[in-house]
């Protein structure tokens, strides 16, 4: 690359050989005006002597031609007149050039295409981020607007309990607003991490449609943030909202008891992955109420005191834990009742699944000669019929014969593989065992086994849910990826219902990305790790858990209705 010093040198050399030309050019005219006005400046003006020559008559020098009378001083004033145009022309095409090089003001950019002249000045193209710095900004974009949306979620939780759902409607209905702004933004990312669109142009316009969204949905919470501090009027007194929150604490505290009991009976019947979702969750639904206590403690104190200010920010805290504290909670029973439902579900399932399996078996041509691996069994029968003459059974899915035999032979060893897991006597995971049997029935599905539907929907269900809860309760460490894969989890969960077969793999699909985003959520924890507790009241009552559950942002100050540009308001 061509330094700018390198480049200024070369254009001052440019610019003296442009010079030197014109000078040459200059001394050549002047030297050709010279040349003509030499032989009239040299001539004698008196008049010349004529030698003749002896002869018959001296009548023969009269008969001499007459002089011309035109004269090379004649031509002085038109080569004069060309040489100072000459020189003119030439001292204005390089000061032409100079100002072009020298000026501030912004030149004309060729047209497209264009071939731009050697006089063409091509200005700077203007400062683009990288694509990678753009990525990270919608990222950042993302989070945000989904932390603003989820805690002006919970706070209207928290507050119809005081004022009801009348008098919420205004901001109810802007958090609607909010999260369809935002469900927009998720689908747009989840299109660009897979690939759509290809082109970087159109990628970097991709990226600020969702970093516009963002801002969208942070607006509309943003101009009912004032509305809402007005209703709740918290510095004007936390009498009414400490008792509601006092009386919603000692409700909780009274069901951490109840949970424990919970998970230790689903230990004793379940295999230990059954669990594996909510381990952790009694310790850190306690943890939040500790949280909550001193926070209340507080606020109860700074009110004695008359610092209602002060009271409101400390009773915004211990709602935010103490609704935390009932996500886990309520995890822990959602997962008691989800395993209950799936161990019912279950036979019926393996029923369901086995015919489905003879149904399809009963139209499924027979296999070509050679047939497929595996074939042995369901192939070598008489007039097999050639690969090329092979076409889809009606009332089956739409793939190849071959590979529906392949899928069916999958099916077949998974419910195998499930029924002795079933019949072993041994504690399992029927979820998972749920799982598994829809996922191997989902290809070649034909939706004549409605169970199969309802157990799609109570496994995708069940993974979203508990991926929902992480995510709430840790957002303070999860990003963007894990996130939009939730939302897109969601959306699939929503628009497929449990009827027909047509939903089944759509369902299956909804399952994986809630695993996979709350791998990711959990991947988002690991490596963010424990908080700092940095908080100047009680560092040691549950603060780390608070920061990192989002409920403390990381100044300390707890988030408020509102969006990006007012959640962390102070008065």
């Amino acid at each position: 690359m061509t330094s700018s010093r390198s480049r200024s040198r070369t254009r001052r050399r440019a610019a003296s050989h442009i010079s030197v030309r014109v000078a040459h050019a200059v001394l050549g005219a002047a030297a050709a005006v010279l040349w003509l006005v030499l032989p009239g400046m040299t001539t004698a003006t008196d008049p010349s002597v004529a030698i003749t020559r002896p002869g018959p008559s001296a009548s023969a020098a009269s008969a001499a031609p007459e002089e011309d009378e035109t004269s090379p001083a004649d031509l002085v004033l038109p080569v004069l007149a060309v040489g100072a145009a000459g020189a003119f022309a030439g001292y204005a095409y390089v000061q032409r050039r100079r100002r072009a090089r020298t000026r501030t003001t912004p030149a004309a950019r060729p047209a497209p295409g264009g071939t731009g002249g050697t006089g063409a000045v091509l200005l700077p193209r203007p400062y683009e981020p990288a694509l990678a710095e753009l990525d990270r900004q919608a990222a950042a974009a993302l989070v945000a607007a989904d932390d603003c949306v989820r805690a002006a979620r919970e706070e209207l939780g928290v507050v119809v309990r005081q004022f009801g759902a009348g008098a919420l409607e205004p901001y109810e209905r802007a958090v609607r607003e909010a999260e369809a702004e935002l469900a927009a933004a998720l689908r747009m990312r989840q299109r660009y991490d897979d690939g759509v669109p290809a082109e970087e142009a159109a990628r970097r316009h991709a990226l600020a449609g969702i970093v516009g969204r963002c801002a969208e949905a942070g607006r509309r919470l943003d101009a009912q943030a004032a509305g809402f501090d007005a209703l709740r009027a918290l510095e004007g007194g936390t009498g009414a909202a400490l008792e509601v929150a006092e009386a919603r604490f000692r409700e909780l505290t009274g069901r951490t008891a109840e949970v424990g009991a919970t998970l230790t009976g689903l230990g004793e019947r379940y295999a230990p992955a059954a669990t594996a979702d909510v381990v952790g969750y009694l310790e850190q639904a306690k943890d939040r109420l500790v949280f909550a206590t001193a926070r209340l403690n507080l606020a109860r104190q700074a009110a004695d005191l008359g610092k209602e200010a002060d009271a409101a920010a400390r009773l915004r805290a211990a709602e935010g834990a103490i609704a935390q504290a009932g996500v886990f909670v309520h995890a822990v029973a959602r997962l008691a009742a989800e395993l209950g439902r799936a161990g019912e579900l279950l036979a019926p399932a393996l029923t369901g699944a086995e015919a489905e399996l003879s149904a399809v078996r009963a139209v499924l041509p027979p296999a070509r000669e050679g047939g497929e691996p595996g074939d042995a069994g369901m192939g070598a029968m008489a007039g097999a019929v050639p690969a090329a003459q092979e076409t889809t059974p009606p009332g089956t899915p739409d793939i190849p014969p071959g590979e529906l035999r392949s899928r069916v032979l999958h099916a077949d060893a998974v419910l195998a593989s499930v029924r002795q897991e079933v019949t072993a006597g041994r504690p399992h995971d029927p979820l998972a065992a749920l799982r598994r049997v829809v996922a191997a029935l989902a290809p070649v599905a034909t939706g004549r086994a409605g169970v199969l539907a309802a157990a799609a929907r109570l496994t995708a269900g069940s993974a979203v849910a508990a991926a929902e809860a992480f995510v709430a309760t840790h957002r303070g460490a999860v990003g963007a990826a894990a996130r939009t894969l939730l939302a897109a989890a969601r959306d699939l969960l929503d628009a497929h219902g449990p009827s027909g077969a047509s939903g089944l793999p759509a369902l299956v699909r909804a399952d994986a990305l809630a695993r996979r985003a709350r791998d990711l959520a959990e991947q988002d924890v690991r490596l963010h790790g424990t908080p700092s507790a940095d908080t100047p009241e009680d560092p040691d009552a549950g603060a780390a858990g608070a920061l990192l559950g989002g409920i403390l942002l990381p100044g300390g100050t707890p988030p408020r209705f509102g969006g990006p540009q007012t959640r962390a308001r102070l008065g």
